[in-house]
């Protein structure tokens, strides 16, 4: 039983699919999986079950085409039948009632918490991925200099061919073109008289030589490394892999940016037993067991996944086919099911009354955002730091 925790959360996914039963898929024939076996391969005793009597070895064939192997592991991963169906309904509408079916052992009838946890995150964050993507720099408000500085960078940066094509045409593409002078037939205004040598040229304006390093304000790049002001060697050290991931100028940003979003996948994974941990000492005179705080922490991030899913679904919907004034309502009133189905899990999981129920909610959420905000700060380090 020291075990039991881990088939719990993470199941039996792919053994499953190698060593199901030949029993279970033949039994009543299916086409094509092939005969069951009768007898056992190791010792040749009759079998009367999926264990051999006599020597305990599995009746397993191994012996099956390859897509069928393809199709239980797909099958086990995702429990495309009423299991998932079931639980998926019941994480969106009571998701406080999954983790007490779960924890009370009614756990045939629902997905493993782990995987449904996984596929929830890689739906999330491939969603997250794909919106950013029309996140980006318009290389044609670069001027002169920096724009050499990043063809000068993509040169050096170890990039994928297709993906250094791409840089390279969008530059070629939005390459301002010399402004046509104006051709009149006017005479040329005489130039102005100079001014006196005696007379002092005004001194320029406080901060005029910043505003004429970096441009205008709208007009300024993103990041700005200014050498020389640097103390310690950590700060030199930080300040260059800071210029070689992010470009001299923030040329590079785009590129960082995605690679700290899919950072973003594991950081999370790396939370959730942290929010565990949080529940634990937010209830440690309940003496309930850490499992039971860690299957509650991944339903409760797999409802959050879900339903921002969703929620940005129907608001796209709602802001094409939908009034606005509607549409703003409609919206209002799912994010504030939202944060209610959130506090009531905790209330309906935990068993305890409403005041407490909602300071631990309180509470509970500012130490777990403290919590986020310093993984968010260890993965943006380690982005800049790592190869």
């Amino acid at each position: 039983m020291s075990d039991e925790p881990a088939k719990i959360l993470l199941g039996d996914t792919a053994i499953s699919a190698f060593e199901r039963t030949p029993g279970q898929r033949t039994s009543g024939g299916e086409k094509g999986t092939g005969p069951s076996l009768t007898h056992c391969e190791n010792c040749g005793a009759e079998l009367k079950g999926h264990w051999c009597a006599k020597c305990g070895q599995a009746a397993i064939e191994y012996r099956r085409s390859f897509r069928y192997v393809v199709a239980d592991l797909l099958n086990e991963f995702l429990n495309w039948d009423s299991k998932f169906f079931t639980t998926i309904a019941l994480l969106i509408l009571k998701p406080w009632r999954l983790t007490n079916e779960f924890l009370a052992g009614k756990r045939v009838q629902y997905v493993n918490p782990l995987r449904l946890y996984l596929l929830a995150s890689i739906l999330f964050f491939f969603a997250v991925n794909f919106g950013s993507k029309g996140i980006h720099f318009d290389p044609s408000k670069l001027d002169a200099k920096d724009r050499a500085e990043l063809e000068s960078d993509l040169k050096d940066a170890d990039l994928p061919p297709e993906a250094r094509k791409k840089l390279e045409a969008l530059l070629r593409d939005s390459s301002p073109s010399p402004a046509p002078s104006p051709v009149t037939n006017e005479p040329s205004p005489s130039p102005a008289p100079t001014a006196p040598s005696d007379v002092a040229s005004p001194q320029p304006a406080e901060g005029a030589s910043e505003q004429k390093k970096y441009g205008k304000i709208g007009e300024r790049p993103f990041v700005v490394f200014d050498g020389g002001k640097s103390s310690t060697p950590f700060e030199r050290w930080i300040e260059a892999r800071a210029k070689e991931k992010m470009g001299e100028k923030g040329t590079k940003m785009g590129l960082f940016v995605s690679t700290l979003l899919s950072n973003l996948p594991y950081m999370m994974l790396c939370c959730i037993p942290l929010f565990a941990f949080v529940l634990k000492g937010l209830y440690i005179r309940r003496r309930i067991f850490y499992i039971d705080h860690l299957i509650y922490a991944l339903h409760i991030h797999t409802f959050f996944y879900t339903a921002i899913m969703l929620i940005v679904l129907a608001t796209i919907g709602l802001d094409r086919f939908a009034p606005g004034p509607i549409a703003s309502w409609l919206i209002t009133l799912l994010w504030i099911a939202f944060v209610t189905q959130i506090f009531l899990s905790i209330r309906y999981v935990y068993r305890q009354g409403w005041f407490f129920s909602v300071f631990k909610f309180l509470f509970g959420g500012f130490v777990y955002l403290i919590v986020l905000v310093l993984a968010l700060a260890v993965t943006f380090f380690a982005t800049l730091v790592l190869p």
